[in-house]
């Protein structure tokens, strides 16, 4: 029997190589809180640099259309996104603008929305290691602007979590490869 992920207790799942775990709490006034567990075989280096390849983000997670950098100072970062998404035949663009938080030495990405199209958009990317593998945690608190489908948006959510985790994984492979 696998051990438990010790870096995502709250989770309450096991964790296996290679398996997306997810959990959604929904909070009150609409807002939900995702959070997504990948564990792999790769040296965390790879995986923080596709993270922070923020000029390049779209090119590999699947619905950003955009993402640019706009600013560093340090290690604070603001950057640019815009997502797309096609559900129920209509298409659904959001834009946010991110404050970004690097902490390399803790395998830790905070971001904030300072601007964009959600009344709440922050989390955090974090990367660690264990005996056996590497692990890429991603945890987001949203909440839509009123009139938003709340109920479309968080099974999308869902959905899209898992296929920006294997673009993300996918990049950090192809990295650590091209080497």
């Amino acid at each position: 029997m696998p051990d438990r992920c010790p870096e995502r207790r709250l989770l309450g799942v096991q964790c296996s190589l290679d398996t997306i775990q997810q959990e959604m709490e929904r909070l009150p006034q609409g807002t939900r809180r995702l959070a997504a567990q990948l564990r792999l075989k790769i040296e965390p280096y790879w995986l923080w640099s596709a993270l922070t390849d923020y000029d390049n983000l779209d090119r590999f997670i699947p619905n950003l259309s955009l993402s640019r950098q706009l600013c560093r100072e340090g290690n604070q970062v603001r950057v640019e996104q815009v997502g797309t998404q096609h559900f129920c035949g209509l298409r659904f663009t959001a834009r946010v603008l991110l404050e970004l938080q690097e902490n390399l030495e803790a395998g830790q990405l905070a971001f904030r929305m300072v601007e964009g199209d959600f009344r709440c958009f922050e989390g955090f990317w974090m990367i660690g290691t264990d005996s056996t593998s590497t692990w890429l945690l991603y945890d987001l608190t949203v909440q839509g602007n009123p009139g938003m489908p709340i109920g479309l948006i968080e099974q999308r959510l869902q959905q899209d979590l898992a296929n920006n985790l294997r673009g993300i994984q996918q990049e950090a492979h192809r990295r650590a490869n091209k080497t």
